[in-house]
């Protein structure tokens, strides 16, 4: 069982930037792909970014030329640069995997997210 755990988030001011930490409890490896959602209240969870094994990255629309998602298949986390932030992108934000390995395939984790504020 993987187990994920995000930090970073906190109180930004418009147009400033945060940088988003997911870490894995175990080899990331096999976890294709991985990424981050956020749920914003009264809306529903929503994707961020999504990043593949293999490097390949997928925006939401709002967030594309902002946001920057990477990981690091060596530390087992992957990461969410955030820049010119604004005000709808206050939410909380979720780190996701989901499993490609043959035992495990297709299981898919969550962690328990991490709180973004955007506010002057």
């Amino acid at each position: 069982q993987v187990q994920l755990v995000e930090s970073g988030g906190g109180l930004v001011q418009p147009g400033g930037s945060l940088r988003l930490s997911c870490a894995a409890s175990g080899s990331i490896v096999n976890m294709n792909p991985m990424g981050w959602y956020r749920q914003a209240p009264g809306k529903q969870r929503e994707l961020v970014a999504l990043i593949t094994s293999g490097g390949s990255t997928n925006y939401a629309d709002s967030v594309k030329g902002r946001f920057t998602i990477s990981r690091d298949h060596y530390n087992n986390m992957v990461d969410l640069q955030m820049k010119s932030l604004k005000a709808e992108d206050a939410a909380v934000y979720y780190c996701y995997a989901r499993s490609d390995s043959l035992s495990t395939y297709g299981m898919e984790y969550w962690g328990k997210g991490t709180l973004v504020t955007v506010s002057s």
